[in-house]
């Protein structure tokens, strides 16, 4: 499994995609929108989490990729 992506604010106005413990950020967007798609990509091929915050700093959503403990198999 790899790092969970985050996309968090920049201080700027903008979005970062960084993955988990990194200190600097993989890519830098003016949208939201656009920092989300490719941490779920980053994310799909890691088989991890894409975690969203808020310009607060709080996690707003969620999507996991790979395995996930809390799946239902049928």
């Amino acid at each position: 499994m790899g790092k969970n992506q985050h996309v968090v604010p920049d201080g700027n106005g903008g979005w970062n995609v960084k993955g988990a413990g990194n200190s600097r950020a993989t890519a830098n967007f003016e949208k939201q929108s656009d920092a989300v798609k490719l941490a779920k990509d980053i994310a799909r091929n890691q088989n991890s989490e894409e975690l969203t915050h808020g310009r607060n700093g709080q996690i707003r959503d969620r999507s996991s990729y790979g395995n996930d403990p809390r799946s239902i198999k049928g």
